[in-house]
């Protein structure tokens, strides 16, 4: 048998683990630590990162310290690692996010990598990829920039009061009206749009309720008449920035569209893939970090004499997680590889698998951990109630558990087709 086979990471992925930890330790992790920083990561961290006082907004000085570790890490050459050479990124594949995702978030809470809001030093920057692929050249001259140096970000107005996984069905309507359009409509979730300048607006401009055709997606100015927060709304896992907003008589130019008239749904699916395997990684990555955690903890606590970790009780549902991490981690890295080699649509069982169950496993593992430590465990002095608050969410959004169960279902009943991989003709 010719060639050679081996599971080992590529070397200059390891050698680039190694260079973004020298990256944390000598300048993400001083800057956790003055100034009282690092209230905003130990059990003060639900208080210190929330505006109370307006409507439980992310703190002002919150936000103003997550961007100055990315304009660290953007001026190291870090932030941007997923984009095209030509705008300061390295090309960085889908197994390398995967792998750096998990990585960071094996290291438990931190400056260098905080999921509550999809902060990381090594950024995803799905709205610039968005903008390379859809945007009109007057688009890009516009945004890239912008968006690149965080002068300006657009929201996402997808999800509606009535309409969550069925995006099909939304009920915020377009019409054309000379060289301008007319939205109506309501949309909730709307993540960030308190920093937000414009909020990209999905919208039926043709078809019937249920026809993947016929969406529309806008640029709309924040400011627009008749474009209005209703209010933000609290949840499990504060700050909150999440917004139900809605759209009256909303007036916008031809121009606005991001993308086909028609084709927004495809906009909305084109880095589904790329974000559900970076989030299972960043999942896996705290489960482990809950797992190495109550290991540690049962070798030291000694109840009755004699370790915790002596104890069947102890060891043996933390053997299961474990054995789900590592068998978690295999499908990964090669669901990940495999987006690499044959295109991001064409392992979409693989993602929605990788995705549902490494957001169960986290939160089992926050919770194991949480019952390993005990009362402190349940307190806010260890990460394990925010781990859990936050990834909980997960098995809901991003598509929920029983979405992502039901396309993997699709694709083994014949319901539903993979892409074909790339230079295969289907």
């Amino acid at each position: 048998m010719s060639g050679e086979t081996n599971f080992n990471l590529p070397e200059e992925l390891v050698r680039y683990l190694k260079t973004l930890d020298d990256f944390i330790e000598k300048e993400i992790k001083p800057l956790e630590e003055q100034d009282d920083n690092i209230r905003f990561f130990d059990h003060r961290r639900e208080d210190a990162r929330t505006d109370w006082d307006r409507d439980g907004l992310p703190n002002a000085d919150w936000e103003a310290l997550l961007y100055e570790a990315k304009r660290r890490a953007d001026k190291a050459g870090h932030f941007r690692y997923p984009l095209p050479r030509e705008y300061g990124g390295q090309e960085g594949t889908n197994l390398g996010m995967a792998v750096i995702r998990e990585h960071f978030a094996t290291k438990g809470l931190g400056l260098h990598n905080d999921l509550q809001n999809e902060h990381s030093i090594v950024g995803n920057n799905v709205g610039v990829l968005l903008m390379l692929a859809y945007g009109s050249p007057q688009q890009k001259d516009e945004w890239i920039e912008d968006l690149l140096q965080g002068r300006r970000r657009f929201a996402f107005g997808i999800t509606e009061p009535n309409h969550g996984s069925d995006a099909t069905h939304m009920e915020t309507t377009a019409v054309r009206d000379g060289d301008d359009w007319i939205i109506n409509g309501e949309k909730t979730w709307n993540t960030g749009i308190h920093t937000a300048s414009h909020d990209l607006i999905f919208a039926r401009t043709s078809g019937n309720a249920g026809d993947g055709y016929g969406i529309t997606c806008f640029l709309v100015p924040t400011d627009t008449e008749g474009f209005k927060v209703e209010e933000f709304l609290w949840t499990f896992n504060m700050p909150t920035d999440h917004a139900h907003i809605s759209l009256t008589q909303v007036r916008v130019p031809h121009s606005s569209i991001l993308g086909e008239e028609g084709r927004g749904l495809q906009v909305v699916q084109h880095f589904f893939n790329e974000n559900r395997i970076r989030q299972a990684a960043s999942s896996l990555g705290a489960a482990q970090y809950c797992i190495n955690e109550a290991v540690a903890y049962a070798k030291e606590r000694k109840p009755f004499g004699k370790a915790l970790a002596t104890n069947q009780g102890i060891q043996f549902p933390l053997v299961e997680l474990q054995t789900q991490c590592e068998m978690l981690r295999a499908l990964i890295h090669k669901t990940a590889w495999m987006m690499d080699e044959y295109g991001a649509f064409s392992v979409s069982d693989k993602v929605s698998m990788c995705n549902y169950w490494a957001n169960r496993l986290c939160c089992n593992a926050a919770d194991q951990a949480m019952q390993v430590h005990g009362g402190m465990g349940y307190s806010r002095y260890k990460a394990f109630e925010h781990i859990y608050r936050h990834h909980r969410r997960y098995r809901i959004t991003e598509g929920a558990e029983e979405i992502q169960m039901r396309r993997v279902a699709g694709y083994m009943f014949g319901f539903m087709k993979q892409s074909a991989p790339k230079g295969v003709q289907e």
